[in-house]
């Protein structure tokens, strides 16, 4: 059984009057929120149309895409099958992944003269020769016809053969793929983890086990009569001739460098003029004005900006990147730390007065205790910060791993090398993230988490 609530007309109108905001709300209070929601999705949907999202989408280069990302954890050997004088010659790519005359599984010369690829157990393979190559897929037969116009393919293929124009692409998944033209056949083979890592093929330590170097580096006669098998094998792995660990590993030095440098310089220089910007200690308002606007020159002209500009003045390297690191952080940090001096207690500063100190001495004791923590703490998350966009600065000519990235980037044929700068670059901000967080919380006084 339910009741109804009753109350009487003076009750009501006393409530009406005590709680006026609650019974008797504004067209905003009642509205607002929808109509903000139904103005969002429609500057969503008009930004959907005006930017072609949808279209975009669907007309991307989603297996080029998928090609990439699988160079991230594997690698493919490329060889090319060239038809010469009614023969079949192999020839490699610059980046080789096998020495001069190695035995390779997967790619074999045959006793006709032809060539065997094989991809994977299923009896996927190509017998490649000049003027004809036969395509197994799932052990079935699918000749190509290869004239001096066009490759063919033969009626009934199955969906993983396309005619391309005058070639034919033939796919075998991860495997690898070919793509048969009439003056050759160009292979690419895919495996797991990253070929030559460690050591190139020039390197007489390519191809060993882990425990055989490991044995050769401690115990194991000279390889070299120059030097020692450690030595040896450090110089081989930075002195790689396909990873470049070692001009990887100095470009990576180089962007620490603009990042600290360049934040240690934007915080000498606007510490000084935080003092010269903030109301309260300086009472020149013309001058205080001017300061803070020299502050938001600084920082309105973003980093990139800043970089492009001093690489065109004082050519590639990592000086630009220092100079556009320091010129963005002295007008982030000289702002920063204006607000934070204009919001100080003055008690403290009025107690040091009081006693006779003179103008530096107010300042130094009165002042910087309380703000010095503040100071740290910015400067500290500015250096974790510009660790990553000195990586940015660096592709625009900067210097750094940023411009190696970005060399890399641009030959299409070197995605691993590309994950492997990234994930250094990922560990590096990892741990001057941890390092910078430790260091801002025991200047707060704060027990790190």
């Amino acid at each position: 059984m339910s009741s109804v609530l009753t109350i009487d007309a003076a009750k009501r109108n006393r409530l009406l009057a005590t709680y006026p905001d609650v019974f008797h709300r504004s067209f905003m209070q009642r509205w607002g929120f929808p109509l903000i929601s139904a103005a969002v999705l429609v500057y969503l949907a008009f930004c959907f149309a005006f930017f072609n999202v949808i279209p975009t989408f669907m007309n991307g280069n989603w297996d080029r895409a998928a090609t990439y990302v699988q160079d991230w954890y594997s690698w493919r050997a490329q060889p090319r099958l060239r038809f010469q004088n009614d023969e079949v010659v192999a020839q490699w790519t610059s980046r080789r992944q096998y020495p001069e005359g190695a035995d390779i599984d997967w790619l074999k010369p045959s006793a006709d003269g032809r060539y065997i690829v094989t991809f994977g157990s299923d009896g996927d393979r190509l017998e490649v020769g000049p003027s004809r190559v036969d395509v197994y897929v799932d052990g079935k037969l699918y000749p190509v016809t290869i004239t001096r116009d066009r490759a063919s393919l033969p009626t009934a293929v199955p969906a993983q053969m396309q005619q391309d124009d005058n070639k034919v692409n033939v796919y075998y998944g991860f495997a690898g793929q070919a793509e048969i033209r009439t003056s050759q056949v160009y292979v690419q083979r895919r495996f797991l983890g990253w070929a030559n890592f460690f050591f190139d093929t020039q390197s007489p330590f390519w191809g060993r086990s882990l425990p055989e170097i490991i044995g050769l580096i401690f115990s194991g006669d000279r390889l070299d009569a120059n030097q020692s098998n450690a030595s040896l094998a450090l110089d081989n792995f930075l002195n790689n001739v396909s990873w470049q660990h070692g001009d990887i590993l100095s470009k990576l030095m180089q962007t620490l460098v603009m990042a600290f440098v360049g934040t240690l310089f934007g915080t000498l220089v606007a510490f000084p003029l935080a003092f010269i910007a903030a109301r309260n200690i300086m009472r020149n308002r013309t001058v205080n004005w001017g300061t803070k606007r020299l502050f938001d020159f600084l920082r309105s002209i973003d980093m990139l900006i800043w970089a492009l500009f001093f690489t065109r003045a004082f050519g590639p390297g990592p000086l630009p990147g220092i100079a556009a690191i320091f010129f963005t952080d002295t007008g982030a940090l000289g702002k920063v730390y204006a607000e934070a001096l204009e919001n100080i207690d003055d008690k403290q500063r009025e107690g040091v007065k009081s006693v006779g100190a003179a103008p530096v001495a107010v300042q130094r004791f009165g002042v910087i205790p309380q703000v010095l923590p503040v100071f740290i703490s910015q400067s500290l998350y500015f250096w974790e910060s510009n660790t990553r966009s000195a990586t940015v600065i660096g592709a625009v000519g900067a210097g750094g791993i940023g411009l190696k990235l970005l060399e890399s980037m641009k030959t299409n044929s070197d995605c691993d090398k590309v994950a492997y700068m990234v994930l250094l670059i990922l560990l590096v901000v990892f741990a001057f993230d941890n390092l910078s967080n430790a260091l801002r919380s025991r200047v707060m006084g704060k027990k790190s988490h």
